[in-house]
């Protein structure tokens, strides 16, 4: 992974745990409604279409050039990403384990965090923003003493890509390729450096949940959020998809480059994207980490092939 000069925002590799490992996890917290949350999912005809770019805001080093034409099959893919009503009902349903509760510990905003708790826990030095909070995971976000109470649909974070395959495969999906997930996120429109064009406030309107002010040290939340939004906020893009740019990072399928099989892709950018720093939260912008790093802005969507119906 590179510096914060470059991918800012993004999780640092979570490999070692800075503390001891936790215990087994509790039972998964049963969230208001009772069923599995928004699951709409969005067929899409597939055939060619321009991905990546050359844009002057990009990133030639992260891969997103040059644009090429690609053509994908085609797919059903979620609108939204999978919720914590969703990923609780999976949980109840299988005793998964997340690579978090696993691990005993995941990465976690350091502005989320108590003070006392900010100072006991580790921080990486190349990117100081975040901790290290022992006991944080997808059912605790800002680890001990924080709960899921108002954000069944908000979007599950601190999932491992790990976390995320085993999620589809219990519901007979997948995780979508870049390919897919970007041709998805551009929703009809090529060469356009956003789901809905290329101003990221058009009229002054914001249409996606980013960092709004100055990273990282003040977040004005303008744009309605600080940390997660519900996975149904801000307007759908043409194809339907809600929050593609922004809110949290969204696991794909690939590999971060060939013969890098335990590093994985990501797209979309998340609410800690900011353009003095990470401005990914354009529709060909990449990252990835290793397949059991998690954190607070990172989740996923499901896809399913449409010869099958399944993943």
């Amino acid at each position: 992974m590179s510096g914060p000069d470059t991918r800012a925002c993004c999780l640092p590799t979570a490999k070692r745990s800075p503390g001891p490992e936790t215990g087994a996890p509790a039972p998964p917290p049963r969230l208001p409604g009772g069923g599995a949350g928004p699951d709409a999912a969005v067929v899409l005809p597939g055939g060619e279409f321009l991905m990546g770019t050359d844009d002057r805001e990009g990133f030639p080093e992260d891969g997103e050039g040059p644009v090429r034409r690609v053509r994908v099959e085609p797919f059903r893919i979620d609108a939204y990403a999978v919720t914590n009503r969703r990923f609780a009902a999976f949980v109840e349903a299988t005793g998964h384990v997340s690579d978090a509760e696993r691990i005993g510990w995941s990465y976690v905003f350091a502005g989320f965090l108590p003070a006392e708790l900010r100072r006991a826990s580790p921080r990486p030095e190349r990117t100081p923003w975040w901790c290290g909070v022992s006991g944080a995971s997808w059912r605790r976000p800002e680890g001990p003493g924080s709960s899921l109470d108002g954000r069944a649909d908000h979007p599950v974070v601190h999932v491992s890509w790990n976390d995320a395959r085993a999620f589809c495969r219990w519901a007979g999906a997948r995780l979508p390729s870049e390919a897919e997930w970007e041709y998805a996120a551009r929703g009809g429109l090529e060469g356009r450096r956003y789901p809905w064009g290329d101003e990221l406030d058009p009229g002054g309107e914001y249409r996606c949940n980013i960092w709004r002010g100055r990273f990282p040290t003040r977040n004005t939340a303008a744009d309605g959020y600080r940390g997660t939004a519900p996975v149904d906020a801000f307007r759908p893009n043409g194809f339907g998809l809600y929050n593609v740019s922004g809110n949290v990072w969204e696991w794909c399928a690939d590999a971060w480059t060939d013969g890098a099989a335990e590093i994985k892709a990501m797209r979309g950018g998340s609410y800690l994207c900011h353009d003095s720093y990470c401005n990914r939260y354009r529709v060909a912008a990449r990252t990835a980490n290793d397949r059991d790093a998690s954190g607070g802005n990172t989740g996923f969507r499901c896809a399913w092939d449409l010869d099958t119906g399944r993943g």
